[in-house]
């Protein structure tokens, strides 16, 4: 298959795939696992909010509910599926050329299921922490990150307000140790939803203690200080735990130093943020590669 028409398979096999999905609710439907977590925790926001001076229907509760299905399905469409198509062959061809025709390092078929998924949510988590990290440290990649950070009241929703670029990112990064280990898509499956329901929590307006499990998973009370606009002197950033707080912990990146119920949120001068969809993708792009090639 040319690359042209990997191109054009991409799009009309994703596109049929997304149609079958709204058309065809079942457990394995990430478009009714998406709808179904949200409803869920936006339910425990109005039964059990923690801030209770926030409005029922919050700043940007709309605009995020659009990142939200723009993130996981719209840009798939537009763009992702075909770019992720084209680079796995493209590493494929380049591979062939040393002669390698599988990525597979380490053969986990026979291993019993629940250790794969534990394996695979462990490792990815600990992928995602170092990328969160990397998001914060770079310039050029903070300029994209301020999307998600630009959130001034939490909800549920602004788990999936995030800049498209951060999807080509951390998949770029995730790609060659999973590939290595050889997981399938029902595995990714299963991980992925915990994952989603685990974010979707974090950064829900609800108070939820962990006892003694938060110092292995991440929590709304935790995350509250991730997004909080004053950070230790110093610091490029604090609890960069995505699923797990374990990380943190490990790694002394860890700052609770008081109930953050009502910590402003954002980061400098984030009220000058641009405040539509748009504009908010846009305004990365243009800051990131000014700051890249040394521009004022």
């Amino acid at each position: 298959m040319t690359y042209t028409e990997l191109i054009a398979h991409s799009y009309t096999s994703y596109y049929n795939y997304l149609i079958h999905e709204i058309l065809n609710p079942s457990w394995h439907n990430y478009f009714y696992w998406l709808i179904g977590i949200s409803l869920f925790a936006f339910a425990l926001e109005q039964i059990f909010p923690w801030r209770k001076n926030q409005p029922r229907i919050r700043e940007d509760f709309w605009l995020d509910g659009f990142y939200m299905f723009f993130n996981f399905f719209i840009f798939s469409l537009i763009l992702y599926n075909a770019f992720s198509d084209v680079f796995v062959k493209l590493f494929s061809d380049f591979l062939a050329i040393f002669g390698i025709k599988n990525l597979v390092a380490i053969e986990i078929s026979h291993w019993p299921l629940w250790i794969k998924l534990l394996t695979m949510f462990v490792l990815r988590d600990f992928i995602q922490w170092n990328v969160h990290r990397m998001l914060h440290r770079i310039p050029f990649l903070w300029e994209f990150h301020k999307v998600h950070h630009s959130v001034q009241q939490m909800g549920f929703a602004a788990h999936l307000r995030y800049h498209f670029m951060e999807t080509i990112v951390y998949r770029l990064v995730e790609y060659l140790p999973l590939a290595m280990l050889g997981f399938g898509l029902t595995d990714f499956f299963i991980v992925h939803i915990f994952a989603l329901t685990i974010g979707h929590l974090n950064h829900s307006n609800i108070y939820l203690p962990l006892g003694p499990l938060r110092f292995i998973f991440n929590n709304p009370q935790m995350h509250i200080w991730h997004h909080a606009e004053l950070l230790p002197k110093g610091s490029y950033g604090v609890n960069y735990g995505i699923s797990l707080s374990l990380w943190d912990y490990l790694f002394g990146t860890v700052y609770m130093p008081f109930d953050g119920r009502d910590e402003k949120l954002g980061f400098k001068d984030v009220e000058h943020f641009p405040d539509h969809f748009l504009q908010q993708e846009l305004s990365p792009i243009k800051a990131g590669f000014k700051k890249l090639l040394g521009l004022h």
